[in-house]
């Protein structure tokens, strides 16, 4: 929107973590049909309960999984679309450093092209009688 504000070092920062654990480019796409990007696609296996098929298999260890899960949630927080849900860089620094501390359910990732009611919105259904429309030019 032309703002600029601290969330955008947040957003940044979210990335990177992201790009580490999984190995993987922002620039691809990923999933079952190749339609999601990086971000959308951790946000989906992580909402699918999927989460450690994102990592990167030479960091899968079964004692450090749940540390990784934890970072790629505090991750996904720091990529949220709205700006105003992203964690400040203060509150990261406590999630990273206190492995008790809560971590709030991540909301969709910016630049989704998915949204989350896409899969419950039903068909739109046409209920005007109007099938055309005339528009009659008339010069000055």
């Amino acid at each position: 929107k032309g703002i600029y504000s601290m969330k955008y070092d947040v957003y940044s920062y979210g990335v990177l973590p992201l790009q580490i654990i999984s190995g993987k480019r922002t620039s691809r796409y990923y999933g079952r049909n190749e339609d999601l990007n990086l971000l959308e696609f951790a946000y989906e296996l992580r909402k699918n309960g999927e989460g450690t098929e994102f990592f990167d298999p030479s960091l899968d260890d079964s004692s450090s999984a749940w540390k990784l899960m934890r970072c790629m949630q505090i991750a996904l927080l720091c990529v949220q679309e709205n700006a105003a849900d992203r964690p400040a860089v203060l509150e990261i620094l406590t999630m990273l450093n206190n492995e008790t501390a809560n971590i709030k359910v991540p909301r969709k990732p910016a630049f989704s092209v998915k949204s989350d009611e896409d899969e419950c919105i039903p068909e739109v259904k046409i209920c005007s009688v109007n099938d055309a429309s005339i528009t009659q030019l008339i010069p000055r």
